[in-house]
């Protein structure tokens, strides 16, 4: 058995059946589309303002989802540049009534801070330990 990471996550959904193809598999793009928010989130709060999606690099799914599951989606910052941040997601399947756990994709994402004038800006570079 396979135990979910210990940290809390970035964003935790249930998938549910408008999620899935006729075969009751959750959409690649809808799991995606969690990552791009877990990773968006930590791109906002780290730049303290607007950030936008520029790439999502080497996305691989391991295991389906199915209706049901618990997706728990985890994202960490690893690294920043002048204007841009890179953030390492994970997402991660339990059944709804089990406590195994499995890796079903990773990818990692790739922020520009934006200002009002939608022109990149400074970001904080990576904190002290990280």
């Amino acid at each position: 058995m396979t135990m979910l990471p210990d940290r809390s996550p970035t964003i935790r959904v249930t998938a549910m059946p408008a999620d899935s193809n006729p075969y009751g598999d959750i959409f690649g793009g809808w799991l995606m589309g969690h990552m791009d928010l877990a990773a968006g989130s930590v791109a906002s709060h780290h730049s303290g303002g607007r950030a936008v999606t520029v790439a999502a690099e080497g996305m691989k799914f391991h295991r389906p989802v199915v209706i049901g599951d618990e997706v728990s989606v985890y994202a960490t910052l690893v690294a920043t540049g002048t204007t841009s941040m890179t953030i390492d997601v994970e997402a991660w399947r339990r059944g709804r009534h089990s406590d195994e756990a499995y890796m079903v994709t990773q990818a990692r994402f790739v922020f520009v801070a934006i200002g009002e004038d939608r022109q990149p800006r400074r970001v904080p570079p990576m904190p002290a330990g990280a």
